[in-house]
């Protein structure tokens, strides 16, 4: 298989054929795909064809890695750690194609792709090599039991399962710690970001990931997802994607007692207090309008302390109002399409519906921006006083739509972020630190952000409710692909 970054110097209109798997350390053709056309959303044209396996498809990729845990399973931390740090030097030299692979496949701007998009892959294979230098596989149960150890083994063949937004994000977020601890595996990108995951395996066969450790097999989650989540000899699945499809997938592996890892939805309530930075608003929108709205974690619902209420709408009208909507491939600081007609029809449907619901719009609405006509374009939009029991503020949108509301004291600020099916993120402005941190005890959420501040590096990822039940990141991420094992009468050894 060429490398992506010649069959992108092709002319526009020549159709990249990128239909054959990764399976056993080799480019394969399928044995039952069909073809499936990878969609450029600033355009609304097919510009690469991919195919969609089977069961035979699936069965081969599963089989190479059970035959391959054999061996790389036993494989030493120190080899590990080796390979990882080969993989980085391979992806840091081919960063450049993968921000333009993820630009072309699911609309993120140039820039932003380039920087952020494929910034998250190698920031994640640096923080998983910190994460697994420090780890200790066999460590002692406590110092009054010297004969007992308590061993973390790989888990066994994983099915990794990823979705369009954050391609590379969520991609390093399964393969690089299923690597480090000694699993193989199967993935199965997003059909509508699939180029970025064929130029990951490009990556990892470069790097000499052992044959049979890493697979990957495209398709859709009615036939690849499905047969993943209940194959026999899948002992892992991490899913990350929508909460109904998570459902699905659960219920799919229960016959076979798999453990499942689950990423899903949120619906991220953001609240900005009285005594807020100045900037907190018009960061909050440029925050919820990131990667065009398109994250799990965006923080979609506005909640102001009512004396700051009228102000924070009049700066939310003012941010969406001055963010710019372009072309993914146009250079600077824009927001970029949809990936999809699907997901635009979604998000009209929903700012239509907040519309209907009372809502009161005070920035963007339906229809595309002023002078793009084609692409799965969407005016950024803010909706004003709006309720909890709205649609607008229930579902999550996945779009550049945000909606804001007033409260009155502490405690209905904290009942209303926590009234949701969801619990991913949820953000904390204010200049009081006390009352920062005793907010940020109280929210039911995985993750909590505060007045600006990230979470570093390595920091595990996930949430609570109906946003999941995994952790991904650091040595979290590390634990989601291990078995624990407790020794009595265990044998000292010398070191």
């Amino acid at each position: 298989m060429r490398p992506l970054q010649a069959a992108q110097k092709q002319q526009e209109h020549v159709m990249l054929d990128k239909t054959q798997f990764y399976i056993d350390g080799k480019w394969v053709a399928p044995q039952e795909g069909r073809d499936f056309e990878v969609i450029d959303p600033s355009a609304e044209e097919a510009f690469a064809k991919i195919s969609l396996g089977g069961e035979a498809d699936t069965n081969a990729a599963v089989a190479a890695a059970k035959a391959a845990f054999v061996g790389w399973s036993k494989s030493t931390k120190a080899e590990r750690l080796d390979l990882m740090n080969t993989i980085l030097d391979v992806y840091l030299s081919r960063s450049d194609e993968m921000g333009a692979v993820i630009s072309r496949e699911m609309g993120a701007p140039i820039d932003m792709s380039r920087g952020s998009q494929s910034g998250t892959g190698s920031t994640h294979i640096k923080a998983f090599i910190r994460a697994l230098e420090e780890f200790e596989f066999e460590q002692p149960l406590r110092d009054d039991a010297p004969n007992d150890r308590i061993l973390h083994e790989p888990i066994g063949v994983c099915g990794l399962i990823t979705p369009w937004n954050w391609p590379m994000n969520q991609i390093a977020l399964k393969v690089m710690p299923a690597i480090a601890t000694g699993c193989t595996m199967v993935l199965k990108p997003s059909e509508q970001s699939p180029l970025s995951g064929l130029l990951f395996a490009e990556i990892l066969d470069q790097a000499g990931v052992p044959a049979g450790v890493f697979n990957l097999v495209n398709g859709d989650g009615p036939g690849v997802g499905s047969q993943l989540s209940g194959h026999p000899d899948i002992d892992m699945i991490s899913f990350t994607g929508s909460t109904r499809a998570g459902i699905a997938i659960s219920k799919n592996a229960a016959d076979t007692l798999k453990r499942v890892s689950l990423e899903l939805g949120g619906k991220g309530a953001n609240i900005v207090f009285a005594d807020a930075d100045p900037k907190a608003v018009k960061q909050g929108v440029a925050r919820c309008f990131n990667n065009t709205g398109q994250s799990c974690n965006a923080p979609t619902r506005m909640l102001v302390e009512r004396v700051r209420y009228d102000e924070a709408v009049e700066q939310a009208k003012a941010a969406a109002e001055a963010t710019t909507v372009d072309l993914a491939s146009n250079e600077g600081r824009h927001i970029g399409p949809l990936v999809s007609e699907l997901q635009f029809d979604k998000v009209q449907g929903l700012i239509e519906a907040g519309i209907k619901e009372g809502a009161r719009l005070v920035a963007g609405g339906l229809g595309r921006p002023e002078g793009l006509n084609r692409g799965y374009f969407v005016r950024p939009t803010v909706f004003a006083d709006c309720n909890n029991n709205m649609t607008v503020m229930r579902e999550e949108i996945f779009g550049p739509v945000l909606s804001i509301m007033p409260f009155d004291s502490e405690e209905e600020a904290v009942a209303i972020a926590n009234d949701t099916p969801y619990g991913l993120t949820n953000y904390v402005q204010t200049t009081d630190p006390v009352k920062a941190n005793r907010v940020a005890r109280s929210l039911r959420s995985g993750m909590v952000d505060m007045n600006g501040q990230a979470r570093s590096s390595g920091a595990p990822f996930g949430g609570m409710k109906q946003s999941g039940n995994g952790r991904e990141g650091g040595i979290w991420g590390l634990h989601e692909f291990l078995e624990i094992k407790a020794v009595g009468g265990w044998f000292p050894e010398d070191t």
